[in-house]
């Protein structure tokens, strides 16, 4: 197994993408821990891991609460000895699709400062149980919007810019105490059914106004047309990936962005 005796900690472990890693992590041998606001998702989440024979626990936790956050941290690395792997796959909800004339400056704030906040508050509170003779992992994942020239994003690329900039920086700072920090770089994620997803959420009010469903949108000759491979990435393949990166087959690896769009974006 690619994880076995790692622990791993995933904030947001209840939404789509931080749930699909922790149920790939914990079945390749990983004991997960999951955080996150709801305590619903975090349970569903769990009881399929446990179901798999995997090792879960879960903990209500508000990301952007740093002294929690740092509890948090603190209370898993005294409990598994340690912190091998963490993910942040926090979502913030944005706006997608206004321009410049009409965006208020809280809108295109409000990914900037929701994704790079909880960025480096789980960062800081994860790197201090990480590294010097058991190798640590830090995965980050942004979005496409980072390099895109797409008017109507303009808080949206920023933000993964921002996240993108972020993990590279952060990997010289922690090269030398054995960490590596690597980002991962999704197109808008899809699952059966693409619109019960937060990628769904995301995109309605784009699809509404362009008279399309989500489905139209995402698929039928709009955003998935957009790449090379004519299809968008799913939960599973961001899920295999992480946890590919996130092992000692990857070990080589720090300081970059895998590119998960499907050829949206060519490097």
């Amino acid at each position: 197994m690619l994880l076995e005796n790692r622990n791993a900690v995933i904030y947001g472990g209840g939404g789509a993408i931080g749930g699909a890693v922790a149920r790939v992590f914990a079945r390749e041998g990983a004991r997960v821990f999951i955080a996150g606001r709801t305590r619903a998702k975090l349970d569903a989440v769990a009881h399929d891991v446990a179901a798999g024979g995997g090792k879960i626990e879960t903990a209500q936790v508000d990301v952007f609460d740093q002294e929690a956050v740092e509890k948090h941290a603190d209370a898993v690395a005294a409990s598994a000895g340690s912190i091998d792997i963490a993910l942040n796959a926090v979502s913030v909800p944005h706006d997608q699709g206004t321009l410049l004339a009409d965006l208020s400056v809280e809108e295109f704030m409000r990914p900037i400062d929701g994704f790079l906040r909880a960025l480096f508050i789980t960062s800081k509170a994860v790197a201090r149980h990480m590294g010097r003779e058991r190798p640590g992992v830090i995965l980050t994942l942004s979005e496409p919007g980072s390099k895109l020239a797409v008017g109507g994003i303009l808080g949206h690329a920023a933000s993964a810019a921002g996240k993108e900039a972020f993990a590279r920086v952060l990997a010289a700072e922690l090269a030398p105490s054995n960490i590596r920090v690597v980002g991962i770089r999704p197109h808008a994620v899809v699952d059966a059914p693409a619109a019960g997803s937060y990628t769904g959420e995301l995109f309605k009010p784009i699809a509404a106004a362009a008279g399309q469903s989500v489905e139209q949108l995402l698929h039928g000759g709009g955003m998935a047309q957009g790449t090379l491979l004519k299809r968008l990435p799913t939960l599973a393949e961001v899920a295999e990936t992480a946890a590919f990166l996130a092992s000692d087959r990857a070990a080589a690896m720090t300081g970059t962005i895998a590119n998960l769009s499907a050829g949206a974006l060519v490097d």
